[in-house]
């Protein structure tokens, strides 16, 4: 089961993919989501999200300077104030 992944900028879409999982640098520490995370709403920090095709293959890693990030039953929206290059 795949989980569906959105970055958003003011500017724009950045991204929009299905992954295994995505962690995101929230203001109360780094967390994981994956397919079927319980709902939940979290300011996220200036720091990387880390995307994952599979549970063991990193596939980008994209800095991010704060936002927000949602997951709902559609999968993992972030809302992000501005991205960096992915590595």
């Amino acid at each position: 089961m795949a989980l569906h992944f959105e970055l958003v900028t003011p500017e724009k879409l950045v991204r929009s993919e299905e992954v295994y999982m995505v962690v995101v640098p929230g203001t109360e520490g780094d967390f994981g989501v994956l397919a079927g995370h319980a709902p939940v709403m979290s300011v996220i920090r200036p720091g990387e999200l880390t995307v994952y095709s599979s549970a063991n293959s990193v596939t980008a890693r994209i800095p991010v300077e704060g936002g927000f990030a949602e997951v709902n039953e559609k999968g993992l929206t972030v809302l992000a104030e501005a991205v960096g290059e992915a590595a």
